[in-house]
């Protein structure tokens, strides 16, 4: 903790005197003076959460994020990751959504779908010299202690009008019932129980083969309107209509049907991994619902067939994280009308906050993305909601560049220390087991924190460890993020560089934090003296 920290309320401090000890200064000034003071140090120990999602998405489709390019090698690709991932740790990041099934295909071998072509350029080939992108990233991320949503999206199978892209393996011309045209694009059809089937096939796979800790879905669902085109399922309605005589409840079922399934899937395959949907920012509008935000614009559950709140309501999603990627006062769509709605309809489930960092600065932006950074604006009046347990940043691209000074103002400010992600309020996880022997090393000149490794009853590792440092001989609160050492995913930490460099006493101790995202209770501390 440094001086500079603290010197704007040393200046309040000494203004406050001044005044106070003026005494023809008037009580309600010196009143508002005694406010300020006391705002500033309630803003200045309650905006540093132990426990908040800091997430970036990872756009494969059409090489937005990564890889960067179809025709990077293996070597490139891996650079690239680690290169993100690397900055991702500078600004305390703690969880990516990494886009692995962008067009019903798949970065990792899959026994259901072939190759991306965003990987190789050519759907169906496999990289080469092969490896295994998805367990590349797990292995690095957790390696820094960031955490891997999965990201899918469940219909989408081509992204233009052209099929000729698609593997001659793809399910497309194997089953070709199974798929629809719509707006230039092919989509499975949600309407029948065969994509379904599929879609719990394809996601168990992943689950039970990796080592993610959420699937994430984003906004896609039924696909957004496209003119005067109508989506072509009226025969799969009237076929297998399951008792619905209206067709938009119909679809919103097969919406929910998918949802409910899939819940069911994860938690059976691995009950600690997460289910995550980042929604379109509107559920509904009140002109449509009186529930609905204050809001006139496309409609999660008119228009997409996603009925949020329901699933929100029924915990068959463990988290949300709505796309508010609009600017604060924006007329049809305010981001502070919105945030405050999400904050007061997420059901008790955790809620995370899209931000849409790659629009600053954007030519076409309106001017709000020009004046300063709305982002930052955003992010200071996420914090009038505690109900708020985070953010995500759409996307990697732009957050590479630190557009408008976004990541300073993420290591200065609001991400200036590190963070544990949220527990899950929808998944009951047992506690993490407190590391032992916990110890300091003398290995040759290096002085080593060492402790054994913690597993639960799964016999699984813990997620990571989490050493907090306090000054004097005494444990401090580990509560408050300010005393966070490191977070590790190793069982040890060199701290030869700060012996050498702090000659006071200070104490060290240890916990573990274990799939589920419990922390375990510290171990008996160490006296660096």
């Amino acid at each position: 903790m440094y001086l500079t920290t603290y010197f704007p309320l040393l200046f309040l401090i000494f203004f406050a005197t001044f005044v106070l000890h003026d005494t023809p200064f008037k009580m309600t000034n010196k009143l508002i003076a005694i406010i300020i003071i006391s705002s500033y140090i309630w803003t200045s120990t309650a905006q540093h959460k132990k426990r908040e999602m800091r997430a970036v998405w990872i756009a494969s489709v059409a090489n937005i994020d990564w890889p960067s390019k179809k025709n990077l090698t293996p070597k490139e690709q891996r650079l690239e990751m680690t290169t993100m991932l690397d900055e991702f740790v500078k600004n305390n990041i703690n969880a990516i959504f990494i886009q692995i099934r962008p067009t019903a295909d798949a970065f990792y071998p899959s026994s259901y779908e072939p190759w991306s072509q965003w990987l190789t350029g050519k759907q169906g080939v496999k990289p080469s010299p092969y490896y295994d992108p998805l367990e590349f990233i797990i292995e690095e991320s957790h390696k820094r202690c960031i955490e891997v949503h999965a990201w899918l999206n469940p219909y989408r199978v081509t992204n233009s009008e052209s099929t000729e892209q698609l593997s001659k393996h793809h399910k497309y011309f194997k089953d070709p019932e199974m798929f629809l045209k719509y707006g230039g694009k092919t989509y499975f059809n949600p309407g029948l129980d065969e994509t379904r089937q599929f879609l719990n096939k394809v996601v168990e796979e992943i689950v039970k083969k990796y080592d993610i800790d959420a699937i994430h879905f984003d906004d896609y669902f039924y696909p957004y309107k496209h003119q005067n085109d109508v989506f072509p399922d009226e025969s799969t309605f009237q076929k297998f209509p399951r008792g619905f005589t209206n067709k938009n409840d119909w679809r919103r079922n097969n919406v929910n049907l998918i949802i409910a399934e899939l819940s069911q899937t994860i938690k059976d395959t691995k009950k600690w991994v997460e289910f995550g949907i980042s929604p379109f920012g509107v559920w509904r509008n009140k002109s449509a619902d009186p529930r609905g935000s204050a809001t006139s614009a496309t409609q999660n559950y008119d228009d997409l067939y996603a009925d949020i709140l329901k699933w929100l309501n029924e915990g068959t999603i463990d988290y949300v994280a709505p796309q508010l990627y609009w600017e604060i006062g924006k007329k049809n769509a305010n981001y502070e009308v919105l945030v405050k709605w999400w904050s007061e309809n997420s059901c008790n489930k955790n809620l995370y906050i899209g931000l849409y960092n790659s629009n600053l600065g954007v030519k076409e932006a309106p001017s709000a993305w020009h004046r300063g950074n709305e982002l930052v604006r955003q992010l200071n009046l996420n914090k009038k909601h505690p109900q708020i347990d985070g953010a995500a940043f759409y996307s990697a691209n732009a957050f590479m560049k630190n557009k408008f000074g976004l990541n300073d103002s993420l290591k200065s400010n609001f991400y200036k220390y590190p963070a544990l992600s949220p527990i899950s309020r929808n998944i009951k996880g047992e506690e993490a087991k407190t590391p032992t022997n916990f110890k300091i090393h003398k290995e040759g000149k290096k002085n080593i924190l060492r402790w054994d490794e913690t597993k639960d009853s799964n016999h699984l590792k813990a997620a990571y460890y989490v050493v907090y440092i306090f000054k004097g001989n005494q444990t401090g609160d580990i509560n408050k993020a300010e005393n966070i050492f490191v977070k590790t995913f190793n069982n040890f930490v060199d701290i030869t560089d700060f012996i050498e460099s702090h000659k006071d006493t200070y104490c060290f101790t240890v916990t573990a934090v274990n799939r589920f995202k419990h922390e375990s209770t510290p171990s008996p501390s160490i006296i660096m003296q």
